[in-house]
């Protein structure tokens, strides 16, 4: 696979002093340089912080209180104690919106590997009551160590890194980054949140597509301006930059990469509402309530699941398949809680909308329960019977079939 270097070779760029002609010294002062008319720095109001690897070119942005993305915030004020159980970061329990740092990358590739760069570094927090983006931009592949010493002090202190896809891709990729120039990675002693993976869980029933920009239109009523470039076009953009030294198609790569940031930011607010108090969020889509059930049920809170499972059901858009599902749940988590005549109440409702699960759990009821074999018996052929029709999907007919009749076997041994 052909590194960054190998590309830059096969454009002309030239890396390094090597080739440069020896300059020629002459009497008087130095003529004064001035940057090109569409260098980064005059399309872009940055400026260069420097570091002990030399300089580094960083573009910053503040956001007062008052701005929303979408419907929603960039400040965090509901607890993340939920979301840290969840996720598996107990340090993430105390975190608060000071302690939390926003990262997302552009790159030279989407493959990943040392022959990679993170080009572009954008990470946001709060300083007092604004939220502070900063741009860490890599003008020629040289200054990357300068890059990540720059990158390092912004994130003292850091006490959560929050990120979309990062565990898998931004995240190894800047240790990797650090790596290569033998420096200690800054990213390794934060508390990880990779909200993609949370997204999935809340949302992969009603969305297609769970992509940053899907859940910006959808869940945060957020549009980006005609300014923002398509991912996929990012990498080329920055090596036509590198060959033509032009940097104004560049201001769509910065637009698109502060957008992902405040959309990361946008959506723990929201994701941290919601787990934080999900019977108190008003939410439109049946869904997204059976969602939070479905979560909350995953880590033991029952009580919970039920209560969402219940509302989720009185949705009128959740679609039928959806809640049929819904109530086997509810019956098993109803179980679960010794609960067993609500579970016997929604598995006959179930067995009247032909549920073929709700046949087999009445049968095993008055088998083991009841001791009544004689209506176990008749549940069990209710059962067969609806599985022998025409209209029962051929691959469900294979799952259940041998069963039930092992099943009535056993029923009718016991009966004689």
């Amino acid at each position: 696979m052909l590194t960054l270097s190998d590309k830059l070779k096969s454009l002309g760029v030239k890396l390094g002093a090597r080739d440069l002609p020896r300059p020629e010294f002459s009497e008087g002062p130095p003529p004064q340089t001035h940057p090109e008319p569409y260098a980064i720095e005059q399309v872009l109001p940055g400026r260069t912080q420097t570091t002990p690897y030399g300089d580094a070119f960083v573009v910053e942005t503040l956001y007062t209180p008052e701005y929303r993305h979408g419907r929603f915030g960039l400040r965090t004020t509901a607890s993340l104690r939920t979301m840290a159980e969840w996720a598996g970061e107990s340090h993430l329990a105390g975190c608060e919106s000071p302690g939390l740092v926003f990262l997302d990358t552009e790159t030279s590739g989407l493959a990943g590997g040392t022959g990679t760069y993170a080009f572009l570094i954008g990470v946001g927090r709060f300083h007092g009551d604004h939220f502070h983006l900063a741009q860490f931009f890599m003008r020629d592949p040289m200054e990357e160590p300068a890059q990540l010493a720059a990158l390092t002090d912004y994130l003292q202190p850091c006490d959560a890194l929050v990120t979309f896809n990062g565990k898998s891709f931004d995240v190894p990729l800047l240790n990797t980054r650090y790596t290569v120039h033998g420096r200690t990675t800054p990213l390794l002693s934060p508390a990880q949140l990779d909200l993609l993976h949370l997204a999935r869980r809340l949302w992969r029933d009603r969305l297609p597509s769970r992509a940053l920009g899907q859940l910006e239109i959808h869940i945060l009523g957020a549009q980006r301006s005609h300014d923002d470039v398509p991912g996929w076009l990012i990498p080329q953009l920055y090596f036509d930059y590198l060959r033509s030294g032009d940097a104004r198609p560049l201001k769509g790569v910065f637009y698109h990469n502060a957008m992902d940031v405040l959309a990361m930011a946008a959506l723990l607010t929201h994701m941290a509402q919601l787990l934080a108090d999900p019977l108190d969020t008003a939410l439109e889509h049946g869904l997204d309530v059976v969602a939070l059930g479905k979560l909350f049920e995953e880590l033991g809170r029952l009580e919970a699941a039920v209560q969402l499972y219940e509302r989720g059901l009185s949705y009128n858009n959740l679609p039928e398949e959806s809640y049929w599902d819904t109530q086997r749940r509810l019956s098993f988590v109803h179980r679960r809680n010794g609960d067993l005549a609500a579970a016997l109440a929604i598995w006959r409702l179930a067995a009247e909308g032909r549920q073929i699960y709700a046949y087999v759990e009445l049968a095993k009821h008055y088998e083991h329960h009841a001791r009544d074999y004689r209506e176990a018996a008749r549940w069990t052929q209710a059962a067969l019977d609806l599985v022998n029709t025409a209209t029962f999907p051929r691959y469900e007919r294979r799952q259940w079939l041998a069963d039930l009749q092992h099943r009535l076997a056993r029923l009718q041994r016991k009966l004689k």
